[in-house]
């Protein structure tokens, strides 16, 4: 029955670790083989889903394509999650291969859990969990306390021991890992690459295979067909909220909120986009996706950042019909001030000349 079962591979990683660039090449050397997405974005804009669906890539279809736009998937399994794999399992031209790319929010234990349930288990299986690590972060310290401090604070109050959210939550995405792909190299030397491995290693006490990639460039033997069956041990790789609950402990979690800034065309992409890194310093911002409309060019604009680094590309036409719109997804703990950021994004798309 094993062999009977669709393979699925459940990518998962911080804020703009590369997660959607990787599936997009995955998508582009699938030699045939047919791969379902489930997307699940954190905020209303889906933006991820649209770069997808955008990429031209002829086994890449509207309909293999699901989107959940509900919140973190781990948090919506039964609502939103086990009706779309049945979806997918209902149609007569099944997919080879489901992929899912997790909110970079989600911890992947519940999800994985989901694939024991009686109408997921005998005709699914988890082929693999992805954690992709954005390297140059976890090297700058984007993710993690000031060790020091800790150490200090740690002889004088015990504590202290317990680890911030935010880093509980990195933790817990390399845990459920079976693979650990260690993007965005080519932001580093060698040097660099070897002390994040390091660092990296030193968060999960299972011993998982990792690789380094380039701009999410990862070969699809290696990505697919680990063979895993991670439904059948993750409770071997439990999160910190679960083993704290387990231990009647209570337990402080880090909210986000999103929130979706609409405004019109851009005459001056950069110049917007100089004035949106200011924005994303003043307000703290983890992430800002979207699109914008350029005037006098034919193909939509995207806007991609992860704290001060920003991608920026053309990515296919605008299509007949389609309104051309500028919409930012902004993705921040939950208390940014969303009236000053839209209004600080508004007023820098209104002051390009």
């Amino acid at each position: 029955m094993q062999g009977e079962k669709i393979p699925a591979t459940v990518i998962t990683g911080f804020l703009g670790a590369g997660k959607t660039t990787m599936i997009r090449n995955m998508l582009t050397t699938a030699n045939g083989r047919r791969i379902a997405l489930i997307i699940n974005e954190f905020g209303d804009l889906g933006v991820d889903g649209e770069v997808l669906k955008g990429c031209g890539i002829e086994n890449c279809s509207d309909d293999d394509i699901v989107e959940l736009n509900n919140g973190c998937i781990c948090c919506t399994v039964a609502d939103d999650f086990i009706p779309a794999m049945e979806k997918l399992l209902e149609r007569a031209d099944r997919p080879d291969h489901i992929v899912i790319e997790t909110s970079g929010l989600a911890l992947p234990q519940p999800l994985v859990a989901a694939f024991n349930w009686p109408a997921i288990k005998t005709r699914v299986t988890v082929d693999g969990v992805v954690t992709v690590v954005d390297s140059a972060a976890v090297s700058a310290g984007r993710f993690a306390d000031d060790h020091d401090r800790v150490d200090a604070q740690r002889q004088a109050d015990e504590s202290l021991d317990h680890e911030s959210p935010l880093e509980e939550l990195f933790e817990d995405q390399l845990t459920a890992a079976d693979l650990i792909v260690l993007n965005k190299a080519d932001l580093l030397d060698e040097t660099g690459i070897e002390t994040v491995r390091s660092e990296v290693a030193g968060r999960t006490s299972r011993k998982t295979a990792m690789i380094v990639s380039r701009n999410g460039e990862v070969a699809n033997e290696v990505l697919l067909g680990l063979g895993a069956a991670t439904e059948d041990e993750i409770a071997n790789r439990k999160s910190h909220h679960e083993i704290e609950h387990e231990n009647g402990e209570e337990h402080d979690h880090d909210e986000f909120d999103s929130f979706v800034v609409e405004f019109g065309e851009l005459k001056d992409p950069d110049g917007f986009g100089r004035m949106l890194n200011s924005i994303i310093s003043d307000h703290d911002i983890l992430r800002v996706k979207g699109f914008a409309s350029v005037p006098g060019k034919t193909m939509r604009h995207v806007i991609q950042c992860v704290g001060a680094r920003m991608d920026r590309y053309y990515d296919r036409p605008w299509q007949p019909g389609e309104t051309r719109t500028s919409r930012l997804v902004v993705i921040g703990l939950h208390d940014i001030d969303r009236t000053a950021i839209a209004d600080a994004i508004g007023r820098a798309a209104g002051a390009q000349a």
